[in-house]
């Protein structure tokens, strides 16, 4: 009877088959390229097979909804493909004629990716998309509540990319995730693409591999008097509703100019809300935390057995609770992130107010991942987005949906979402395929070499401030 592999040689000898599969498209066309990740994604994601992904996985993870996940395996998976297969990654992909350089993207070599519960249906797909779009294979890491999805979905691409003349092993799912194996493989790939909580970031980074991670999410939405509130109070109940409220996207914290604070709560409970008591708020706050932590039985679960747990009799047509606070931080539990269908609402002043609140908010929980607006006054929407510590601001948009990139706007299709240094990450940008290359800067020399100014004209009236 042979021994059971150690986590570090079961890994390896995935890392070995995917640095194969990986040499033999290193040097495929654009088009090849193009061809491969437009069959994966139907692959997983034609019609018949996304309804039974979406219901496969609300029924192994017990997260989240049907069409919540339909929508991001059908729609999400569609919109990232469109997204970037217009896009040159093969060989020389941008030239700059003034200083004389030429890039040149070339592969990394074995993506290690992170999957977690809360979205196991679309983030297989795109990030091994994202990973192939650069001629990199992957191996994917899910959450072990998904790892069935995970496989499910690998499986299809992977049969998608043999039918198009491909490697399977371009893809790859660990079937049986540990600690200990997720660990070793952050530990050997080549790059890491983290996404999921802040202890398996933390670990990505700590790995001694470098790693594209993502920082806590507790997305923040001001509506000012500007705003249409009928619109306003749809998109967030959308947003807030989608898939139970299971990705770190979801609205957390909704700040209402008190000048249209009672019309719009009345809009907000017309779309389905249900305002807590000063009981209830108590109640509610003792079953979403237990010793500190968030408690994880009740992240994206329905609304009735949320309030069910609470000892709330929330009426049948609600589909979300709303609990007014005023304060920010570890004595204000609700204004951190929640993960569920609870929304904190604060009444603000005015714009300056507005911002010092989602910052005081932030720097509790979720700086640098994401913020909203809902206003038609071009002054209060540029002041809130210099002045919050964010990476993303999204005007007039469900948030949940839009800052990951969405058909109507303009943001790279993505689910890991950098959140800069506020959220201790190496980037802010929408992470996507051009984040998992390497490229290399050819330099020739200039038409006509540059030369130094005087140090008048270079240093000017700080020559005479400085003796």
């Amino acid at each position: 009877m042979s021994e059971e592999k150690t986590p570090a040689a079961e890994i390896q000898a995935l890392i070995e088959r995917s640095r194969k599969a990986q040499e033999q498209i290193a040097d495929y066309t654009q088009e090849q390229v193009d061809e491969l990740i437009t069959a994966m994604v139907w692959g997983a994601a034609r019609p018949d097979r996304a309804e039974k992904i979406a219901q496969f996985a609300v029924e192994e993870t017990q997260l989240g909804n049907y069409m919540g996940k339909y929508l991001k395996i059908h729609t999400k998976t569609r919109a990232t493909l469109m997204d970037i297969i217009d896009d040159k990654s093969v060989g020389i992909i941008e030239e700059d004629p003034e200083r004389n350089i030429v890039r040149i993207a070339k592969p990394v070599g074995v993506i290690g990716a992170l999957s977690p519960s809360t979205n196991p249906e679309a983030t297989p797909v795109i990030k091994s998309i994202l990973a192939v779009k650069g001629r990199n294979s992957i191996i994917i890491a899910p959450h072990p509540r998904g790892k069935l999805t995970n496989k499910m979905i690998c499986d299809y691409m992977r049969e998608a990319i043999v039918a198009c003349g491909g490697p399977a092993d371009l893809v790859i799912s660990i079937d049986t995730p540990t600690l200990e194996t997720t660990k070793e493989l952050m530990r050997q790939c080549d790059r890491i693409l983290a996404t999921g909580g802040g202890a398996m970031v933390h670990a990505a980074y700590s790995s001694g591999t470098p790693a594209l991670g993502v920082g806590v999410g507790n997305a923040c939405i001001t509506v000012d008097d500007s705003a249409d509130l009928n619109e306003a109070a749809e998109k967030i109940r959308i947003s807030k509703t989608l898939d139970l409220a299971a990705s770190c996207s979801s609205d957390n914290s909704l700040l209402v100019f008190e000048s249209v604070y009672d019309e719009f709560l009345e809009k907000l409970q017309a779309e389905g809300g249900y305002v807590v008591n000063t009981e209830e708020k108590q109640k509610l706050q003792n079953t979403l935390w237990q010793e500190g932590r968030l408690n994880t039985d009740i992240v994206a679960q329905p609304v009735h057995k949320i309030a069910g747990m609470a000892g709330i009799d929330l009426p049948e047509d609600r589909q979300f609770m709303i609990v007014p606070e005023t304060g920010a931080g570890p004595d204000h539990p609700f204004s951190g992130e929640k993960l569920s269908l609870v929304l904190a609402l604060y009444k603000v002043k005015d714009i300056e107010d507005a911002i010092a609140m989602t910052n005081q908010i932030q720097a509790y929980q979720g700086q640098g991942h994401s913020c909203g607006i809902y206003s038609y006054n071009d002054d209060n929407i540029m002041s809130f987005a210099h002045a919050t510590k964010t990476s993303r601001v999204l005007v007039n948009q469900p948030q949940a949906p839009s800052n990951s990139g969405n058909l109507w706007n303009g943001l790279r299709q993505t689910f890991s979402l950098g959140c800069g240094s506020w959220g201790g990450n190496a980037t802010n940008n929408n992470i996507s395929w051009r984040d998992l290359i390497n490229e290399t800067w050819l330099a020739k020399p200039l038409a006509k070499t540059k030369e130094l100014p005087s140090d008048e004209e270079l240093f000017g009236s700080v020559m005479d401030k400085i003796q």
